[in-house]
């Protein structure tokens, strides 16, 4: 089964849409832990963060789950969620809940894995935490995020990209939109960020990129 959130546009200029350049395998241990489980539990439902990927489609749908697909990033910056708040000082003021009702509308649904993969690092801040906390909330328990987080904004790492699933330990790496990195993550940040799941586990990479996978 394949679901997917459809979004209304903003009439504000946005960045090309589309995927560009070739695709990069890049090993990830989060990622082969995450395809063990989907081989041995059929019948997950999972949420694929990002561009609407057809491989990402065919290979968890062959595999017996459930999938929905949320651009969260492309949303946040092509939605007209911020407004300016008047005053000595402008300050922007974003439109928290409805960002999230109408990109994390679930309708009730619950889910078992998130490949939530970069988009953290991407968010305006006002959104980060209550992105998580609804994840939380529409988890089941035991339920997993695969998140990949920076650990410095500057060099090739720092560029959006799209995520492609493989049938092996590897992910395929290919550039999208050109989104403004908005943060880099430590440890102790990613800890806070997460407080009140269950765990989370990280998983080394030679790059500036650290994987993790957090259980609800």
């Amino acid at each position: 089964m394949l679901g997917r959130w459809r979004k209304q546009e903003s009439e504000e200029p946005t960045p090309a849409t589309g995927l560009a350049g070739p695709r990069v395998p890049r090993h990830s241990g989060a990622w082969d832990v995450m395809r063990k489980r989907m081989e041995k539990e059929p019948g997950l439902r999972i949420i694929d963060v990002g561009y609407t990927s057809p491989q990402n489609i065919n290979l968890l749908t062959t595999l017996g789950h459930s999938l929905y697909m949320s651009d969260l990033v492309r949303d946040a910056w092509a939605e007209n969620w911020k407004t300016t708040q008047e005053g000595e000082i402008s300050q922007p003021v974003w439109n928290v809940q409805g960002y999230l009702d109408q990109t994390l509308n679930f309708s009730g649904r619950t889910f078992d894995v998130v490949l939530l993969w970069t988009a953290l690092d991407y968010l305006p801040e006002p959104l980060v935490q209550p992105v998580v906390d609804r994840l939380f909330s529409a988890m089941n328990p035991g339920g997993q995020v695969l998140a990949l987080f920076h650990t410095r904004m500057q060099g090739e790492e720092k560029v959006l990209c799209r995520f492609h699933v493989t049938q092996g330990s590897d992910i395929e790496v290919q550039l999208t939109e050109q989104f403004p990195i908005q943060r880099a993550f430590t440890n102790r940040s990613i800890e806070r960020l997460f407080a009140g799941w269950s765990g989370h586990k990280v998983y080394l990479a030679k790059d500036s990129i650290s994987e993790v996978i957090v259980t609800r």
